[in-house]
């Protein structure tokens, strides 16, 4: 309760009933409860309203189903890389469909350039 631990809080309480004074402590009692049970009153007419406006009952709304942790992008790529799509080719059609199905897209290729003997690297006078 803001950060504030048991001793603190009846320290606090003892130095405002002496700062308020015995006289005045009971109205100032009534007054925070008064306040108390305004606040509380709020809070039912504000989830009463939101029911009313939303439409459904709050209570049986799924949650986990909205909560954003479950949408980890690595996972949904994986999901959708992995996701086998294709269909399944028909015994009539012609071989290179069959074929085309069938095999993976290769990796292309990768050419390294390497500098001759002695050969200095290129440079750039204007890369920062």
């Amino acid at each position: 309760m803001l950060g504030i631990n048991g001793p603190e809080f009846i320290l606090l309480l003892i130095i405002g009933v002496l700062v308020i004074g015995p006289s005045r402590l009971p109205e100032y009692t009534q007054k925070l409860a008064n306040l108390v049970k305004e606040v509380r009153r709020m809070a039912s007419g504000a989830r009463e309203q939101i029911k009313e406006e939303v439409g459904i009952d709050i209570d049986e709304v799924d949650w986990k189903k909205y909560d954003p942790r479950q949408y980890d992008p690595r996972r949904i790529i994986k999901d959708a890389l992995l996701d086998d799509d294709t269909k399944p080719v028909s015994a009539g059609a012609p071989a290179a469909a069959a074929t085309a199905v069938d095999t993976k897209p290769k990796a292309p290729v990768r050419v390294i350039e390497r500098l001759a003997e002695g050969e200095a690297a290129p440079f750039d006078t204007e890369a920062t």
